[in-house]
């Protein structure tokens, strides 16, 4: 069996959860640098080989009425650069309010300043991967 990848795309930097082997919960997070997109990719595709990763599930970030801009596409692009770059099947997963959420679990938990800096991004790559893997359960 393989795990499932989930994906939080940024600028700065890149959220990456793991799921278990049952593909039922997140098993592990990390965070790559993502200003060099090339380096960011590398960095996912090398996480993804050590993981035994079969399916990668990149969040999508719609507006709140659903639409699609910049940010969007900006995503879209990174996911097919991953698709192409591991080989693996890799799909689009609404994220909308995902990085609200991963501030607000971190504030409850008292992460503040830098320490949140470093975290959020994960936490928002766990909720994508919590979120599709529910789907998958249904």
């Amino acid at each position: 069996m393989k795990r499932i990848m989930g994906i939080d795309y940024g600028d700065a930097r890149t959220g990456v959860a793991i799921s278990d082997l049952l593909c039922t919960i997140v098993g592990s997070t990390a965070v790559v640098p993502s200003r060099n997109r090339e380096k960011a990719i590398a960095d996912i595709v090398r996480i993804a080989k050590e993981n035994e990763v079969g399916e990668i599930v990149v969040g999508l970030p719609r507006n709140m009425d659903g639409t699609e801009g910049v940010r969007a596409q900006l995503c879209r692009e990174f996911a097919d650069l991953l698709a192409e770059a591991t080989g693996l099947p890799t799909r689009m997963w609404d994220e909308r309010r995902t990085t609200v959420e991963a501030h607000n679990i971190l504030s409850q938990h008292n992460y503040h300043g830098q320490k949140r800096k470093n975290t959020v991004d994960a936490v928002a790559a766990s909720l994508i991967l919590e979120g599709y893997l529910s789907f998958r359960g249904r």
